[in-house]
């Protein structure tokens, strides 16, 4: 388990004093995958820097199950970061080396001998759907592939947790999903917990479980993913839920009333669709205000929002959706009402 608590971090630059962090405290279980979002500038790097303490905390403490990591010395800390790898938006894969000899490099480091780190690298490679690139150099892969290589090295050292720091912002949506569900198989198979830092909510909502949202370096919210989706408190967290063009839609929106918003948390995207059963079978005409949905291996993931010709359609159709597993429908209140 990590603990964060209270930690503050400042920096100066040019004789001003910038807050990067403020008192922040977080909480993540053992095998969570936990998503830190937040705009530009919002303190989220320096977060995850200072979990591995990169980035040493000015106040407050960062524990990994228990330990307080800034009572460690340097050398104590290089061996606490075996257990605690970090992916990057770079990759920052070493050019002159193959795949094979970068995924070996961090276990030749710790001083395991040459032949069983080859073994561990061609087992990661594989894990990673790479093994037939094992002798590739960097310049010869797509930036997937790259990333690829990239989190078989973090996995090198059989970390506990792994720290990816915005590791999708640098690849094209396709190639972001494929390394999403990646993140989301070595969760899965391995136990590892995954703290991903990004900008872009569909990261969060294609993999997370929980989310804390960071805004000038606070805490603004934090919970389960299917919670801040269905109900954002703050405006940091409505802005980051609903994108721009939605936000428009229902500012601009003139006497619109009876809207229910509808998060798909994972829902089983094998079922009927769940709008025309509400029109053809519960008799509830549902027009379509704004929609963002994705299907991200068999289950979908997104929002829409839907408007209803009463108030009484609405209450309807809410219970109506709530029958669904991982949907989560919300009445929305506007101006107009």
């Amino acid at each position: 388990m990590i603990e964060i608590k209270n930690v503050c971090r400042t920096f100066s630059t040019g004789g001003n004093s910038v807050e990067a962090l403020k008192n922040v405290t977080l909480t993540v279980q053992d095998g969570d995958i936990y998503g830190i979002i937040g705009m530009s500038g919002a303190g989220k790097s320096t977060l995850i820097r200072c979990i591995n303490m990169l980035e040493r905390p000015d106040e407050g403490s960062v524990l990994l199950d228990g330990c307080d990591l800034s009572t460690l010395s340097e050398k104590e800390l290089r061996r606490v970061r075996r257990e605690i790898t970090m992916v990057f938006q770079g990759f920052h894969l070493l050019m002159q080396k193959n795949c094979l000899k970068n995924v070996c490099f961090p276990l030749e480091l710790s001083g395991v001998k040459k032949a069983e780190a080859e073994k561990r690298a061609m087992e990661l490679l594989n894990m990673v759907g790479l093994q037939d690139k094992a002798y590739a150099y960097p310049s010869q892969l797509s930036g997937g592939q790259q990333q690829r290589v990239a989190i078989a090295r973090a996995l090198a050292s059989k970390p506990k947790v792994l720290l990816c720091d915005e590791a999708t912002s640098a690849l094209d949506p396709t190639t972001t999903q494929s390394i999403l569900q990646l993140i989301r198989e070595i969760n899965q198979t391995l136990g590892i917990t995954v703290i991903v830092i990004t900008h872009q909510m569909s990261v969060v909502e294609s993999i997370c479980n929980h989310v804390a949202i960071l805004n000038e370096g606070r805490v603004v919210e934090e919970g389960k993913v299917s919670e801040i989706f269905s109900n954002p408190k703050s405006e940091t967290a409505k802005k980051l839920v609903f994108p721009e063009k939605a936000e428009e839609m229902l500012a601009t929106a003139n006497q619109v009333e009876n809207l229910v918003r509808v998060v798909f948390d994972g829902a089983e995207t094998t079922c009927t669709p769940l709008i025309a059963h509400l029109a053809l079978q519960e008799g509830i005409p549902a027009n379509i205000f704004y929609a963002s949905t994705k299907s991200i291996g068999g289950k979908v993931y997104g929002s829409m929002i839907l408007s209803f010709a009463s108030s009484e359609e609405a209450e309807r159709a809410i219970a109506f959706l709530k029958k669904t597993e991982n949907v989560i429908p919300t009445e929305v209140k506007t101006d107009a009402q």
